[in-house]
């Protein structure tokens, strides 16, 4: 396979090289951004021999080449010439293209709310659990133990505001310590008194309309947006010599008392009006939003808006312990999905897609839909049809029973407890929309039916293109070949990675580990083919002519390889063991990045028998692989 060609080929497809604003490279895929994305002919790029698939997600064009990336951004980098991506755009005259307001916004949710994600998904099961010790008789509430539980949960809804002034920090590329700070000043207790004692403040003259924040969403967002140009305005005004303790004096002195004057207020009564008509809408037509949430729930992924009702969840949760936007229907969706995926699996004549279509099923009722969705439903459609059906039905009765969510997880039948509360009926509506959603969507996949593909149409893990051997590439020995797990940590299933290209299986098979420790070691004796300038990648082929791709971390590639050190450098030969890779782990994880670390055989097609460990606790030079 020439990459070389085939960076040039992506170059004059995207609209050549006056249309790259930006581009960057991970392990396995070329990222773009354009000045003019209508310039892009993303079908013509999907069908490229030697490109896997195309994404376009995250404000990033992504297209998916595999362990030999390198080569075809080198080659796009060499047509581009002098003229750099990610150059200051005057020098072409052209301004970057302009997203809409709904794809900002949809933005700025995703990124503030990601890293803030697993303290209230941990805090709501705690609440569950709560409620199930309560009602089996095992504690009650008003014992020392259940009052200090449930402080430990409330604790993640209390300071929302701090913890998503730090997603708002990364969004907005401000100081996330003073983002936190701001929030604090924003919960003070100090504030907590005023209130209660009802005396009125005046900041200046100005009064100060009070107002417990938290649990609240919008004001603090708001807030570090605004201070976001404030930090470019004290930057700009600190002399140098004094910038140390000036800036960051400027920023407090101006966002703190714009925070509680201007911006606190105006941002809780917009918090308190989207609530408003999320309460009206449930009062008059409590099916609605079930009902469109169960029926357009893929839509929303597809597009990238499933982030935009969960400001208002948040909102519900902190304010009420409990929600009735996202849950219910995303629950009827995620099991519809499931059951779609499932029933083609029960029907197709296709060996491959039988084998894709059962595992991405089961994982679609646990609550993961992407690789059912992308690898499955959409492709064949009638069975994304039949999901959106069922997932509609199981919907409305959702919202008619009054189905409610304790807990902010991704709903599925791993998610049960997170519809057990103080309404015992809950988790019985809970089950009878699982229900609905399941015989409705099956029996409408099974009578609607689908186009069966052939055998050549369909590889593991959804890639329409069946990978071929060039007749000029060199054939793989036929021993076998030991890969020994290269951390230390628990040994996972692939599809359970948070990256749809990764789980979908589209670079290759194998399986991730949860690392415990920072070291990266030599899996077996062979040579280092790729190591990013980011570090946090490395390629590696074995003496017999395994193809290795161990990746640190999902995204990590935008750490720009702070945090990681790299051991050796490409072309060098490793023995089993040699140490690769080192890498702050905690750092990265308070980074809001995950560590889980994919380790995948590339060129899997190339061997007859792929065996894997999954489901343990793994150590170093212990055997994950074995390849025959």
């Amino acid at each position: 396979m020439d990459y070389k060609q085939l960076g040039k080929d992506v170059l004059k497809l995207v609209g050549g090289k006056e249309n790259v604003s930006m581009l960057t490279h991970c392990a396995t895929r070329l990222r773009f951004e354009f000045y003019d994305s209508s310039m892009v002919d993303e079908g013509k790029i999907e069908q490229l021999p030697g490109v896997i698939s195309v994404v376009d997600k995250g404000g990033q064009f992504q297209v998916i080449v595999g362990n030999e990336v390198q080569q075809a951004y080198r080659a796009i980098q060499n047509e581009m010439g002098s003229e750099r991506a990610g150059e200051d755009s005057n020098k072409q005259g052209k301004n970057k293209e302009k997203k809409s307001l709904i794809s900002r916004l949809i933005s700025v949710i995703s990124t503030t709310f990601t890293p803030f994600i697993p303290a209230i998904i941990g805090a709501g099961m705690i609440k569950a659990i709560l409620a199930v010790l309560v009602l089996l008789g095992i504690l009650t509430e008003q014992s020392q133990t259940y009052f200090i539980l449930n402080t430990v949960a409330d604790a993640a809804f209390f300071f929302m505001p701090v913890l998503l002034a730090y997603g708002a920090s990364i969004k907005f590329e401000t100081n996330p310590i003073l983002s936190m700070t701001i929030a604090g000043v924003l919960l003070h207790p100090n504030w907590a008194n005023v209130l209660a004692s009802g005396e009125t403040l005046h900041f200046i003259g100005v009064p100060v309309r009070l107002t417990d924040y938290a649990g609240s969403v919008l004001p603090i967002i708001i807030t570090i947006w605004i201070m976001s140009y404030i930090e470019r305005f004290a930057e700009r005004v600190s002399p140098s010599i004094i910038k140390f303790f000036m800036k960051p004096m400027l920023i407090m002195l101006i966002t703190a008392p714009l925070a509680l004057v201007v911006i606190g207020p105006i941002g809780t009564y917009l918090n308190d009006l989207v609530a408003l008509g999320a309460e009206s809408i449930n009062a008059h037509a409590s099916w609605l939003i079930p009902m469109l949430m169960g029926t357009l729930q893929p839509f929303l992924i597809i597009t990238g808006t499933a982030w935009a009702m969960t400001p208002i969840a948040t909102t519900q949760l902190s304010n009420k312990g409990y929600e009735m936007i996202n849950g219910p229907g995303m629950l009827a969706s995620n099991i519809a999905q499931g059951a779609a995926t499932l029933a083609v699996a029960g029907k197709t004549k296709n060996k491959q897609l039988k084998q894709l279509a059962g595992s991405a099923g089961f994982t679609a009722l646990i609550g993961i839909t992407e690789p059912s969705l992308y690898g499955v439903t959409l492709k064949l459609k009638k069975p994304l049809i039949a999901a959106m059906i069922g997932g509609g039905c199981a919907g409305i009765y959702a919202g008619l029973s009054g189905l409610v969510r304790y807990a902010f997880v991704s709903p599925g039948l791993a998610a049960i407890p997170a519809f057990i509360g103080s309404n015992p009926m809950n988790i019985v509506h809970a089950l009878i929309t699982i229900v609905i959603a399941f015989v409705v969507t099956f029996a409408v996949t099974w009578v609607l039916g689908f186009e069966d593909p052939t055998e050549e149409e369909i590889v593991s893990g959804g890639n329409e293109k069946q990978a071929k051997l060039e007749d000029n590439e060199p054939s793989v020995s036929t021993k076998g070949e030991k890969v020994a797990s290269p951390l230390s940590g628990q040994a996972i299933a692939l599809k359970e990675v948070n990256d749809d290209v990764f789980s979908s299986g589209l670079i290759g098979k194998g399986i991730a580990i949860l690392p415990d420790q920072d070291d990266v070691r030599a899996p077996f004796s062979g040579e280092v083919v790729t190591l990013l300038d980011s570090k946090h990648a490395v390629g590696l082929k074995s003496d017999i002519g395994v193809e290795l791709l161990i990746h640190v971390g999902i995204d990590t590639v935008n750490l720009n390889g702070e945090h990681y050190k790299a051991h050796v450098k490409q072309g060098d030969r490793v023995e089993q063991g040699d140490l690769l890779i080192t890498f702050d782990r905690q750092t990265i994880i308070d980074k809001g990045y995950e560590v889980v670390t994919p380790v995948i055989i590339t060129n899997h097609d190339q061997f007859e028998t792929i065996e894997l460990v999954v489901g343990k606790q793994v150590s170093f030079g212990e055997t994950i692989i074995n390849v025959r």
